[in-house]
C-alpha cells in the first residue's frame, strides 16, 4: 500500500507546522520529537550518546514491568485524519510488535486525565524497518493524537495525513488570506511530473529550506509544458499571487501562467481533463531565478474560484505558490 491515496494530503504531524509531543511515557534512547521531523530517517554508523545507540526517531527503554509506552502529539493544525504511516525505518531488533492510534479534540489546551479518547486505528502488527500505511475513515476533526506502542521500542517517523480544519465562519470576510496554503486546507491534486520534488511542497508554510523542498519536474524532451492543479482550502476571489523560485537557479521555469475555475462536483481524478478548458487568471509571465514574484495588476477578474492550474514553461522547479484572496461566503 505504498501508493495509498491518502498520502496526497498534508502531514498534520509535521514539526514544520508546529506539531510537537506534549507527553511521552519514556524516550530514553531517542527523543520523541525526532519522530515528527519532515526529513526521511537516517542511519548513523557507530554514533552513540550517553544512553546508547543514536537512533533517528522515538525509542523507549526495554520495559521491565506491565503496561505499554505512548506519546501524545499536539497537531500543528487541527484536522480531519485520512490515514497514517507508522515508519520503523532502521529499527530492526527494537521495533514495537504492534501499535494503535487514538485522537481527541481539545481546542482550548492539551488533554488531561479525564479527556475522552476516540480510537482511530485499533492495534495493528508492525514489522522492523518498514512503513505501515493505514487508511482512517472518521469525519470529525482532531487536535491531538495518541500513539500507543506495545509494549516498548522505536518508531522512526509518524505521519498523520489529513485535511486541516478551519472554522471559516470565524474568519473576517474582509481579511486577505492565502487560500492555497496547506494549513488552510489547500491541496495539490495532480501534476504532469514530480521527478525531483513533490507537488505538495509548494503549499507548505514558510519559504523552502532547499531545492528539495519544492516542486521540480524532469527536463522536458517533448513539446508541451508542465503543470500542477491545486484545490483551494475554501472558495474565494484571488487578489494577489506569489510565485517563489527560491533555490532554483539553473532550473527555474522560463515563465508561468495560471488558469482557474469554480468546480462543482466531480472527483479529484477527473480534474485533469476539466482543467484544459479553465479560464486564464494570470496570463504568461516571465520568471527569474531564486526570487519571489508578485502578481496583482496582471490578474484577470474571474470572481469566485475553487481550483487553479499553474502552468510552467517548459519545465523546471518552483519553491512556493501563494494565492491571496478573500474567502467567499
Amino acid at each position: 500500500m505504498s501508493h495509498a491515496t491518502f498520502t496526497k494530503y498534508i502531514n498534520l504531524a509535521d514539526a514544520r507546522l508546529g506539531s510537537q509531543a506534549v507527553f511521552v511515557t519514556d524516550d530514553w534512547f531517542a527523543a520523541v520529537d525526532r519522530m515528527l521531523q519532515p526529513q526521511a530517517p537516517v542511519w548513523k554508523d557507530d554514533v552513540y550518546d550517553d544512553n546508547g545507540k543514536w537512533m533517528d526517531g522515538w525509542e523507549s527503554r526495554r520495559k521491565r514491568f506491565e503496561g505499554y509506552d505512548y506519546a501524545i502529539i499536539r497537531l500543528g493544525v487541527p484536522g480531519v485524519i485520512k490515514g497514517v504511516n507508522i515508519d520503523t525505518a532502521f529499527f530492526t531488533g527494537n521495533f514495537p510488535p504492534s501499535a494503535s492510534l487514538q485522537a481527541c479534540f481539545c481546542p482550548e489546551g492539551d488533554p488531561h486525565d479525564t479527556t475522552e479518547w476516540t480510537e482511530l486505528l485499533s492495534a495493528v502488527s508492525l514489522n522492523g524497518d518498514s512503513q505501515h500505511l493505514h487508511a482512517i475513515d472518521h469525519a470529525a476533526p482532531w487536535t491531538h493524537i495518541r500513539l500507543n506502542i506495545y509494549p516498548d521500542g522505536g518508531i522512526a517517523r509518524l505521519k498523520i495525513y489529513g485535511i486541516p480544519y478551519l472554522d471559516w465562519s470565524s474568519i473576517d470576510a474582509n481579511q486577505e488570506i492565502d487560500l492555497a496554503a496547506a494549513i488552510n486546507g489547500g491541496r495539490s491534486l495532480a501534476c504532469s511530473n514530480e521527478h525531483y520534488g513533490t507537488m505538495s511542497n509548494i503549499l507548505n508554510p514558510g519559504r523552502g529550506i532547499n531545492m528539495g523542498d519544492g516542486w521540480e519536474t524532469a527536463r522536458r524532451r517533448t513539446p508541451g509544458n508542465d503543470w500542477v492543479i491545486i484545490a483551494l482550502g475554501h472558495p474565494g476571489e484571488i487578489s494577489r499571487v506569489l510565485v517563489d523560485t527560491l533555490h532554483f537557479k539553473g532550473n527555474y521555469p522560463d515563465s508561468c501562467s495560471i488558469q482557474a475555475a469554480y468546480v462543482k462536483g466531480g472527483t479529484d481524478e477527473q480534474i485533469e481533463t476539466q482543467s484544459l478548458f479553465w479560464k486564464e487568471l494570470l496570463p504568461a509571465q516571465k520568471l527569474a531565478m531564486h526570487q519571489e514574484h508578485q502578481f496583482e495588476q496582471q490578474l484577470k477578474p474571474l470572481g469566485t474560484i475553487t481550483h487553479i492550474r499553474l502552468n510552467i514553461f517548459p519545465d523546471g522547479g518552483i519553491s512556493r505558490i501563494r494565492l491571496f484572496g478573500k474567502p467567499s461566503q
